[in-house]
């Protein structure tokens, strides 16, 4: 019989919930401690019972478990990162990975010198879309992928704001909380990223930081990807509402990423492919096939995904350094929308992080 993955999670909020409900349900996963700071939801995890700590220290100490899911606001992460790895115990990082990818860069190459294995919740990854169009991708059944447009559009609603008024702050619009998932996906699909220029508007509601931004990233395959991130426009046109992953939120049968190749094109996430019947050519008829794929929670996946890794049997899809790529990519497109100026992204070398240059 193989032993269970023992597993730990700091922070009891909405997506530590879920979390913990991912680990119980798994016939190959065993919760075995719980860190929470707030009272309130202490008495909520206690429910589930488990043992439940007031600090991260405390869990490590007693609980001893094999990995730790890191579920706690961003600023927490980088203390908390070291925490594990100074412990040996590979942790999964809720994205993203931390405030700065300076940061970022402290908790890669912390985990990297003491070989502890450090993935990052870039949960989109592990979707069953996402790894088919992936694959359809990689196996160049559109061609050369030219051009992406992705669109991340919705509408917060006010309450959402009074309740949290820091999310009204310069630094927590959209481009800081929601543009990294997309980011990370346009990533997957094209490869690193090279020059960013982008524009910001101001909120209409009289916020500090913006609700609306389009940037456009030129990789270093030389496709070019346009993004527009807003929540302040009604529509149905962002992975929220199109991709059924969390019920939360009511489902549209929109695309919001269309990816044009040289021999055809992909639509997500209704995964349909666009080909000429014969040679690509615009007087000729053109048709869709759409691609299967399986339709599991991808924190399920994410979830059993870790525990393989701890195990040794798999590497981490979404590592450190791949959540610090993105979040170096997020932070170009608020510097170039500040500027006004091209920003470029130097590769990343073994011995040195990247260095984001104002041009």
């Amino acid at each position: 019989m193989t032993q269970k993955a023992r597993i730990a999670i700091v922070g009891f909020g909405l997506i530590g919930e879920r979390h913990a409900d991912v680990v119980r349900r798994a016939p190959d996963l065993d919760l075995v401690g719980i860190a929470e700071p707030s009272a309130v939801n202490r008495i909520k995890a206690q429910a589930l019972g488990v043992p439940v700590f007031e600090t991260i220290d405390d869990l490590l100490a007693a609980a001893r478990p094999d990995g730790v899911v890191l579920a706690t606001p961003t600023p927490l992460h980088l203390e908390q990162g070291l925490t594990c790895i100074r412990a040996g115990c590979p942790v999964l990082i809720e994205k993203p990975i931390a405030v700065t990818s300076q940061d970022a860069r402290v908790l890669t190459d912390a985990a990297e010198r003491a070989g502890v294995p450090l993935l990052v919740g870039h949960h989109r990854r592990h979707n069953g879309m996402v790894q088919a169009a992936k694959t359809a991708l990689s196996s160049g059944q559109i061609g050369d992928i030219r051009a992406i447009q992705a669109t991340c559009w919705f509408y917060k609603p006010d309450y959402y704001f009074n309740v949290a008024p820091w999310r009204t702050r310069k630094g927590a619009g959209p481009v800081s909380v929601n543009l990294v998932h997309d980011v990370d996906l346009l990533r997957y699909f094209c490869g690193d990223v090279k020059t960013v220029r982008a524009i910001a508007v101001p909120s209409q509601r009289g916020f500090e930081n913006e609700d609306l931004a389009t940037a456009v990233l030129e990789f270093q395959s030389g496709a070019i990807a346009t993004i527009s991130v807003s929540d302040s426009i009604v529509a149905p046109w962002s992975w929220e509402l199109t991709a059924r992953e969390n019920p939360a939120y009511p489902a549209t049968s929109e695309s919001c990423y269309l990816i044009g190749g040289s021999r055809g094109g992909l639509s997500l996430p209704d995964l349909r492919i666009w080909r000429h019947d014969s040679q690509p050519d615009w007087w000729t008829p053109i048709s869709a096939t759409t691609l299967t794929c399986r339709m599991e929670d991808p924190l399920i996946v994410q979830m059993n995904h870790f525990a393989q890794v701890i195990k040794g049997e798999e590497d981490p899809l979404v590592s450190g350094v791949e959540a610090l790529k993105s979040l170096e990519v997020v932070e170009a497109v608020a510097l170039s929308s500040e500027t006004g100026r091209e920003i470029t992204i130097a590769a990343h070398q073994p011995d040195r992080p990247a260095a984001i240059q104002n041009i």
